[in-house]
């Protein structure tokens, strides 16, 4: 009996140990079907996705949804640790608990007691060890704990920086392509003189923005698990959105840098396969087109209506399926698992971004601004300064 409780406890915190290196400090993709971290997330955001639907609540729903990527966190680590004080309790059980317990006889609730005592370094010194193995083991236990939160106190900080720098972009992407993103309006609004360079700028943005993505959700995969601030925004979405972008660029639409276009959708492409890989979730094909011939048909005329130089000839709508056959699959079982909705190619309700207000309120207050400086009367020069605006914000 004290030989298997022996094992149980070293086989205790191996476990602990090795999953806490792989989650914290392996900065690679941790492999193993039976990890700790795992199993936690297997076994506790299943129940959270049953509960969480039953709100009928949009609003509260995804709140309810967000609470889970920190809360998770919060109980992972609780989890490692409560692990932890149980291993080692294991092992002062091995040795026949070795102490002097005035409160209670020895046994393995004096044990827990002391490996808890012992792995917070609370130090309350009301049971003394008897043997030499206890001594040097408390010993053990004492440094793992200071270890194990000094090793916690710097996972806080990385993680939230890694979280911050994947939503500034997806921020900066409610003006360039609506919320939630969509390739249609991401193309109409990129549609004006000279545009060709500042798309193919966002383009290499969001190639950048892939790589950090698959670098820093692989290393880190509950950051996967973490909502973006507003409802109608997330990163399973926005990286949807360029790819769904970059393969109608590179299928059928004129006037554009092409290559850049493959670059991104390549990147982005083994960001999401990747990550999906983390979850173990194959490619789901037996669902809804998101984009059907019709449609396809109501986007052609979309672009063509907003300027953009689009190919037609029979093989383009093949040349776009296949591409989309390469990610989608991908996306819906990511989105499916995570509860995150999967952009339109075309967006179904026209939404008011906030720097529309800003632009026209900036439109109003031109005039004054050029007769105080200038001294010209406002009724000379509305026109003309009517015409640059629209010229550069009609999108």
């Amino acid at each position: 009996m004290r030989i298997l409780t022996l094992v149980a406890g070293i086989v205790c915190l191996f476990s602990v140990l090795l999953d806490a290196f792989q989650t914290i400090i392996l900065p690679r993709r941790a492999s193993g079907r039976f990890r700790l971290t795992r199993i936690f997330y297997t076994v506790t955001w299943r129940p959270w996705v049953f509960l969480t639907k039953r709100l009928r609540n949009p609003r509260k729903r995804e709140t309810a949804f967000s609470y889970y990527g920190p809360l998770s966190l919060i109980f992972l680590l609780v989890f490692w640790a409560g692990s932890m004080v149980v291993g080692f309790a294991l092992l002062f059980y091995a040795l026949g608990s070795p102490f002097t317990d005035t409160a209670q006889g020895p046994g393995l609730r004096s044990d827990l007691y002391v490996s808890g005592t012992t792995i917070f370094t609370l130090g309350l010194g009301d049971v003394t060890p008897r043997s030499a193995w206890a001594r040097e083991l408390l010993i053990v236990e004492a440094g793992t704990g200071l270890g194990f939160l000094a090793v916690v106190m710097g996972y806080f900080p990385v993680l939230y920086s890694a979280f911050s720098r994947r939503e500034v972009n997806i921020s900066l992407l409610d003006a360039r392509a609506g919320s939630p993103p969509t390739a249609a309006e991401l193309l109409r609004r990129h549609s004006y003189k000279g545009a060709e360079g500042a798309l193919t700028l966002l383009l290499e943005e969001w190639e950048r923005w892939s790589a950090e993505l698959l670098k820093s959700h692989i290393s880190y995969p509950l950051l996967c698990y973490f909502r973006s601030q507003h409802n109608n925004q997330s990163w399973i979405s926005a990286l949807t959105a360029m790819l769904d972008t970059s393969a109608i660029l590179i299928a059928g639409v004129d006037g554009h840098e092409a290559r850049q276009a493959q670059l991104t959708f390549a990147m982005a492409r083994h960001a999401m396969v990747d990550l999906s890989q983390v979850f173990s979730l194959p490619p789901v094909n037996d669902v809804a087109d998101r984009l059907p011939p019709e449609q396809y048909e109501r986007l052609y005329k979309l672009l063509c209506q907003s300027g953009v130089s689009v190919t037609r000839d029979g093989d383009s709508f093949e040349r776009l399926r296949r591409l989309r056959a390469l990610y989608e699959g991908y996306a819906v079982a990511l989105s499916d698992y995570l509860c995150m909705p999967l952009p339109p190619w075309i967006a179904e309700k026209p939404h008011k971004d906030s720097w529309l207000i800003v632009a026209k309120l900036g439109t109003q207050s031109a005039p004054d601004n050029l007769e105080s400086v200038q001294g010209t009367p406002f009724d000379e020069k509305p026109q003309s300064i009517a015409t640059i605006t629209d010229d550069r914000h009609e999108f």
